[in-house]
Parts: C-alpha cells; structure tokens; sequence
C-alpha cells in the first residue's frame, strides 16, 4: 500500500516536573539509592564496598534521588595477586545498582593516600620503592614511567573493558591513569609513549560505554579526545576561593575550570560524551563559606555538566529550590512538542510520522535509547522502532521526520498510539519526557488510529 501521508496533529503540554531519568543528576557516591548519607563533612572512597543492609525503599533523605552509583575501588582490591582479578566485586555492584533503580559509574584508581591503598602488595615487591630521582611528582607511589607500570595497570583496565564494555548496567567509566585516587597529579610529566600507552587502555577496550577524563592537562586531554569521543570530570566544583595555602583567592571556579576546559581542547566534548562534577569538600562547606550557590550552578551548566557528586553528604535544606532548579537542566531534558501522523493505515502499508522535540537541558543523551511506537488495542500490542538518534538531540530544538512499516499480519481495527524512548534490552520506557501523558506502563498516548 502507499504512504499514509499525516493528518492528525498532536500539540502537547510541557510539565515543570523533576524527572530521574538514566545517566544524568545527581550520583550517590560509595552508596546506592536508600543507603543512610555520609554523617557531617566526611566521606571515604577507595575501599571494597560496603554494602548497608536494604530497607526496601530506594529514597534519599537529604539528598536527590538518583539514577547512577558512582563508585571508585583502589586496584589493589580489584587485583590482590597478579592476574587474579575480582570480577565479583564489580558484578554484585552492577547488580546491586540495578536493585536500587541505578546504574553504575565506576573508577579504578591505581592508589590512594590513606594507609591500605597503596598499589597492590605484589607489585609494590615488584617494583620496590621510588627513589628520590624517580620522584619526578611528590604524590606519585610508583613510577608510572616503569614498563611494568602500564603492563599491569593498564592489562587491568584491558581486562575490565573486555569484560564490562556495554553492559546494560554500567554508565560510563571514569578514567584514570596516575596520581592518589586517580585524580591525574602529574600526567603533566609524563613522556608522551608512556601517556599514550595508559591513555590507550582505555579508548581500545572500552567503545560502548561513554568514557569520561579528567581535566589534567593539555598533552593528556587532547591525546585522550583525537582516539575517540571522552568526556571530562573535575573534582572541585563550587571552590571560589580562599581555602588553599599560599594561593591567596585562587580558585577553581574562577582561575581553573574556565582556562583548562579550553586549554585543553574540551569546550566542544560535551556533545560526543557526558560531562561530570564533583563537589569541593561537600556541600554544606559552600554554605558555611558563604559561596553563591546559584553562580556555581549556573556556570556548570554553561559548561554542560551531565551528572553531579555530592558525595552522599546532606543537602542544605535551605538550598532545595536551587538544587531542583539545577537538577531540571542538568543533562538533557526532552519534550515533544509536535507529533503528526496519519489517522488511517494499512497492514503492510507504510506511515509517515512527522516530529519536532525541544532538548531544555544542558546536555545531550550519551547512550542510545530507540524512539518506538506502539499500536495497542485490547486484543494486539505491536511496537514499531523508529530510526531516530537522539544522541543527536543537543540542546535546543531537533526534528525527526520517518516514514516507518506497518506490519503485515497486523489485524485491523481502531487502536492507540503511543510513543516511548525504550530501553535498548528490556524494551521498555527508559526516559521520561517534560510533557503530559505518560501513562502507568510508561507509554504516551498520542491519539488513535485505524488500521483497515
């Protein structure tokens, strides 16, 4: 049969709603969704995971509800003895994540500074300890300069992304190659085989999941974005200055952030990869400080900012309209305003659908959900997937035009349409859209159409 050339025009209502949809907001932090906050100003990292018990409840007193875990694991706990890797640590977080309505963002960090994070017992036999010529950085545990270095640290990170590259729970992996927590002090000096060698471990195993970099240094963050499309993380968002020995008002906010995103050639990442930040200290601190949380807020979403690490720590109640004003435009926030389609078609036949959708985040969608129809009525359910790429849908305005196939044994009668951004392996609603209508099940309804 022809195309059905569209004659039913659908106009929707926005909605001013907090939406928790996948891979953008707030993270927890060496917690998931319902776990108790960290207590005070204090936070820990590094460490095996431990695993609070589950109320049942997945909300957060206190702090956003999220849909992504954020955990970083120190590789001495990932690789106790030399190619022994403990897979299961990170299986029971996935799996964990998935209980509590989260995905999972991950770091492993080479070694931290806290007694019982230095690298792994049997490459610190290995290699010994630095010498004072190797102390090329003060903070270095090991020379990353050492062959051995990049063979074992880096087969680990090889290994994982053979393992974990695209599974379905995890959200993206933040890389790191040197310095304590893996926080990148002194990738400056490195030579560049060597920065290449651990830049690459990552950009030639991991090509599914977004891939996130620290904003280090020019040599390290433009090798890292001309091998594939990374994103960046910096790790002391909301610092305006005045807490840093002998740095006078120096801050990251002002002398830092805005200079190395360009410097570094990442003011254009945005659009192929997600970007994420970190609190200073945590976000009491900013109030105690009397910082301008509004001006924090605003220029992390002038620099696209996706996600954000509060590190489980307690948000200022005083400061929840800020905070919900933030989460609205943090990431992407999809609304369909025009959907037009025709209001007859034909088993086998074809459809031509015609869309305008407004992005009123600060951030693309970095991982792929299909755009499906579906035609339901009380005796047949079909879904019909588009070929829309809205990882393409930047902030602003997209449209998505498509003539699509009806399916031929598809028995006549009057049905709904309804419209969804699925999950690519469940097959069901993954993103809720900023208009009216969603139904229980998920689904838009759009309106009805007949097929005969």
């Amino acid at each position: 049969m022809g195309q059905e050339a569209p004659s039913i025009v659908v106009r929707t209502t926005f909605i001013d709603d907090l939406l928790i949809n996948p891979g953008i907001g707030f993270t927890t932090f060496q917690r998931f969704n319902g776990d108790r906050l960290n207590e005070g100003k204090g936070w820990t990292e590094g460490f095996p995971i431990e695993y609070q018990p589950f109320t049942g409840s997945v909300q957060n007193e206190d702090h956003p509800d999220t849909s992504i875990a954020y955990f970083r694991v120190y590789w001495r706990f990932l690789e106790p003895e030399e190619g022994q890797y403990q897979w299961a640590l990170i299986d029971k977080a996935l799996a964990t994540a998935r209980e509590r309505k989260q995905t999972l963002m991950f770091r492993v960090a080479p070694y931290g500074q806290a007694k019982g994070s230095d690298v792994p017992d049997w490459y610190r036999n290995k290699v010994g300890k630095m010498t004072k010529a190797q102390k090329k950085h003060d903070w270095w545990k090991v020379d990353p300069e050492d062959p051995r270095y990049v063979r074992h640290f880096g087969g680990l990170i090889q290994a994982f992304g053979r393992r974990y590259d695209g599974h379905p729970d995890l959200d993206s992996v933040d890389m790191s190659i040197v310095g304590p927590w893996g926080e990148g002090a002194g990738s400056a000096l490195l030579t560049q085989p060597t920065r290449e060698a651990l830049v690459d471990c990552y950009i030639d195993s991991i090509k599914k999941t977004p891939l996130m970099m620290l904003l280090t240094d020019e040599q390290t963050n433009r090798y890292g974005l001309s091998r594939g499309d990374v994103g960046f993380r910096v790790d002391c968002l909301g610092d305006m200055g005045g807490c840093w020995e002998n740095q006078g008002d120096w801050s990251h906010m002002n002398d830092y952030y805005p200079q190395q995103i360009i410097l570094s050639g990442m003011q254009d990442a945005w659009k192929k990869a997600p970007i994420s930040f970190e609190v200073c200290w945590v976000v009491q601190h900013w109030k105690d400080k009397g910082w301008d949380i509004d001006y924090i807020i605003d220029q992390s979403l002038k620099w696209h900012i996706s996600t954000f690490n509060a590190k489980s720590s307690p948000i200022p109640k005083e400061w929840q309209p800020q905070v919900n004003r933030w989460l609205k435009k943090m990431g992407y926030r999809f609304a369909l305003r025009k959907f037009a389609y025709p209001a007859v078609v034909h088993p086998g036949g074809k459809m031509a659908i015609s869309s305008w959708w407004e992005n009123l985040g600060a951030a693309p969608c970095y991982r792929e959900f299909p755009l499906a129809l579906r035609l339901r009525n009380d005796h047949c359910s079909e879904i019909i997937v588009t070929g829309a790429d809205i990882r393409q849908w930047l902030p602003g305005d997209s449209l998505f035009d498509s003539t699509i196939n009806i399916p031929a044994a598809i028995a006549p009668g009057h049905y709904l349409l309804e419209l969804g951004l699925l999950d690519p392996h469940s097959w069901q609603p993954a993103i809720q859209l900023a208009i009216q209508g969603r139904q229980s099940d998920g689904w838009y309804a759009m309106g009805n159409i007949e097929v005969k």
